[in-house]
């Protein structure tokens, strides 16, 4: 437990029984301390899950998938979960133990600087979490925040001590081997980076999270509502050349929807509305990559992941696609025919 709520209990617990907060052993806490604001509901004295399994969730952001979130913390033990994230409250950990459920604790990290990153009370928080769910908002925070600190080391452990991880919206974008950081202060649309693939507005960031098969991945989120087919392309396109790795892959992922990995790399879609994940797969550079000029990319594969598709990430193989794709970029403008 935090140490700081031994000193205050006895007035956390009178302060509960006055507002009738929840009983039978379930309560609900809070604190502010410097560069970051922690939040508790549930019971801190139960045991850790008896047993967890490595397991992915990648969200692209809008609603919950309650679907997903059952998988995922099935794997997780149904023990505690800790939030990470840098903007709102507790109200994601009041949705996640009373309306999804399943869960012994949830606990909530909300960083306001990067100070809170090499807190001890904060990394014992992290260490001691069955399963880790980073919350949307501005991705750029997050790497601004995290890393390069104990906490940034501290994730990669929880990854490789076998433990579930998930993202939504920007905690997705930060999980690839390269991500978008939006370190602009902006979200950069499909047609802007299409024109201007070099320019400053393509801020991609790596050597931050190590996720298992994600190592030459770039991923994206809110993918078909927003249209962000063209600048996901341009990430890859990016990345291949920064990285000097021909083999970089895109993912995107609908709203509405989660692509959930398991420990062997094989993935399913879970959808409140039959959203996909897009796999943009190019497996070539970009024909025309240069400064102050628009985007040439021929022929590159995109393929759909859908509820009956399955992914497999060793080796990006998809079993039944929902659809085949061919995109092809001439002077910065997209067009896509069948496969």
């Amino acid at each position: 437990m935090h140490k700081a709520f031994r000193r205050f209990r006895p007035l956390l617990w009178l302060l509960l029984a006055v507002l009738a907060l929840p009983a039978q052993g379930q309560s609900s806490r809070s604190l502010q301390e410097p560069g970051y604001r922690y939040y508790e509901i549930g019971d801190l004295d139960a045991p850790r899950a008896a047993r967890t399994e490595p397991a992915m969730m990648l969200m692209g952001g809008g609603e919950w998938v309650p679907a997903a979130f059952a998988w995922w913390l099935e794997r997780a033990g149904h023990g505690r979960v800790v939030i990470l994230r840098a903007s709102g409250g507790d109200e994601l950990q009041e949705r996640l133990y009373r309306d999804i459920g399943g869960v012994s604790t949830v606990q909530t990290l909300v960083f306001d600087s990067r100070r809170a990153a090499d807190d001890p009370n904060v990394l014992q928080v992290v260490a001691a979490a069955d399963a880790i769910f980073i919350a949307g908002g501005d991705q750029s925070r997050y790497i601004r925040f995290w890393k390069g600190t104990a906490l940034n080391d501290a994730l990669n452990a929880h990854v490789r001590a076998g433990r579930p991880i998930a993202g939504t919206s920007a905690g997705l974008a930060i999980l690839g081997g390269y991500s978008y950081g939006a370190l602009d202060g902006g979200s950069i649309t499909s047609d802007r980076a299409l024109q201007d693939p070099m320019g400053s507005a393509v801020t991609l960031d790596n050597d931050f999270l190590t996720m298992p098969y994600l190592s030459n991945v770039v991923t994206d989120t809110h993918f078909g509502k927003r249209d962000r087919l063209g600048r996901l392309i341009v990430f890859v396109a990016r990345a291949a050349r920064e990285s000097g790795r021909p083999d970089m892959v895109g993912i995107g992922v609908d709203e509405d929807t989660a692509l959930c990995v398991e420990a062997d790399g094989r993935g399913r879609v879970f959808s409140n509305d039959d959203g996909y994940a897009w796999l943009v797969m190019p497996r070539h550079t970009a024909d025309r990559l240069r400064d102050g000029e628009p985007l040439d990319f021929h022929a590159i594969p995109v393929t759909g992941v859908g509820s009956a598709s399955r992914l497999h990430l060793d080796g990006f193989r998809v079993d039944d696609p929902a659809f085949q794709i061919t995109a092809d970029i001439r002077d910065g403008a997209l067009e896509l025919q069948p496969r």
